[in-house]
C-alpha cells in the first residue's frame, strides 16, 4: 500500500522588493510623534529606599535574628541541664521577637524621612504623612487624578 502524500498548498502572493538603500531613507524622514508625558510620580527615591533599608534593618532584623536565636539558646540550656525549658515557652518568647520584628518592619518604612535630609533620629514625626501616601497609592488611578485637579 502507498502512502499518500500531503500537498503542500503554496500561497501566490508577491513580495516587494525594495533595494537595500531605499529601504530605510523614508524612515528618517518620518516625523518622532511620541510626545513625553509629565511623570507625577516615579516611585520611591533612592536616598528614601536606603534610608528605609537602614531603619528595617535595625528595627526588623534584630529582633527577628533574636527570635531565631532562642531556639538555638533554648536547645543548649535544655541539652546541658542548665535548666528545664518548657517548649510552649520558647515558641511563646520566639514569636514575641518575631511580632516585634514585623512591627519594626513596618515602623522602619512608615518612619523614613522623604526629604534630601535624614530627619530625626526616630522618625515618628513622618509616620502619619507616610500613612497618607501609602493610602494614596491604594487608591485608583481616577480618583488620585480628581483629587489632584
Amino acid at each position: 500500500m502507498k502512502k499518500k502524500q500531503s500537498k503542500k498548498k503554496t500561497q501566490n502572493k508577491k513580495k516587494k522588493n525594495i533595494p537595500e538603500k531605499s529601504a530605510f531613507t523614508n524612515l528618517e524622514k518620518t516625523p518622532n510623534t511620541v510626545t513625553p508625558q509629565k511623570r507625577t510620580s516615579t516611585g520611591i527615591p533612592k536616598y528614601v529606599a536606603d534610608r528605609m533599608a537602614r531603619r528595617i534593618f535595625f528595627t526588623a532584623g534584630i529582633p527577628t535574628v533574636l527570635g531565631m536565636s532562642v531556639f538555638v539558646v533554648s536547645y543548649v540550656i535544655v541539652t546541658r541541664n542548665i535548666a528545664e525549658i518548657p517548649p510552649s515557652s520558647t515558641i511563646a518568647i520566639s514569636a514575641l521577637f518575631f511580632l516585634l520584628g514585623l512591627a519594626g518592619l513596618s515602623f522602619g518604612i512608615l518612619s523614613a524621612s522623604w526629604d534630601k535630609e535624614p530627619g530625626s533620629f526616630f522618625g515618628i514625626e513622618n509616620i502619619p504623612m507616610n500613612i497618607q501616601r501609602a493610602k494614596a497609592a491604594f487608591k485608583p488611578a481616577t480618583q488620585n487624578f480628581d483629587e489632584n485637579s
